[in-house]
């Protein structure tokens, strides 16, 4: 029962997160997202088969990456990060709407349990996205903030981003960097 939960609220976490990037773009001026069936909450929208699988299986994974064109944006720099943070962002506010409405459920509540469930993988996969590293998408919100000159030298690190990526989870380095904003954000939200 638990695997089904978990792989539920992964499947719910990952759709909710490419779709907050496919509804950003849309609504900053690109039509990509929505001619390629991306503006919509169906998962099979938005799970990548290799990437689901291992995410079952191994516990890390991904989802089908929204594809979309800056030539379409007003300002496509800034506007790139703005697309890239509102998957993290979707995490965030679902994390924090249902941590509110775990204090309207009785604490032994099946459903209070799995929202807690839902909470602590949306922060996960926020804090996860935002680490800069690419192809994450913290790597294009930073790229986005720096001015030109300092944005291009930034663009340089792409290549080894994915390296250092997985090196960083093979080792479990990650916790190192998950952890501490994870622990107080699930204080601040009284779980």
């Amino acid at each position: 029962m638990l695997f089904l939960m978990l792989a539920g609220t992964l499947i719910v976490s990952i759709s909710v997160h490419e779709f907050a990037h496919a509804y950003i773009a849309n609504k900053l001026g690109d039509p990509t997202p929505k001619a390629m069936g991306r503006v919509t909450l169906n998962p099979k929208a938005h799970l990548d088969p290799m990437g689901t699988l291992l995410l079952l299986v191994a516990g890390f994974g991904w989802g089908k990456p929204v594809m979309f064109d800056p030539t379409y944006l007003k300002n496509p720099k800034r506007d790139a990060a703005i697309i890239s943070f509102a998957g993290p962002a979707s995490n965030f506010l679902l994390a924090v709407t249902l941590a509110w409405l775990i204090n309207f459920l009785p604490r032994e509540a099946g459903l209070a349990s799995l929202f807690q469930l839902v909470v602590y993988y949306n922060l996960v996969l926020g804090i996860f996205n935002l680490i800069p590293l690419h192809p994450l998408d913290g790597f294009k919100v930073v790229y986005g903030l720096l001015p030109a000159g300092l944005a291009m030298q930034w663009m340089q690190m792409a290549p080894y981003g994915i390296w250092i990526l997985l090196f960083l989870v093979f080792t479990r380095a990650t916790g190192a960097i998950i952890n501490p904003v994870l622990d107080f954000a699930m204080r601040a939200l009284g779980l």
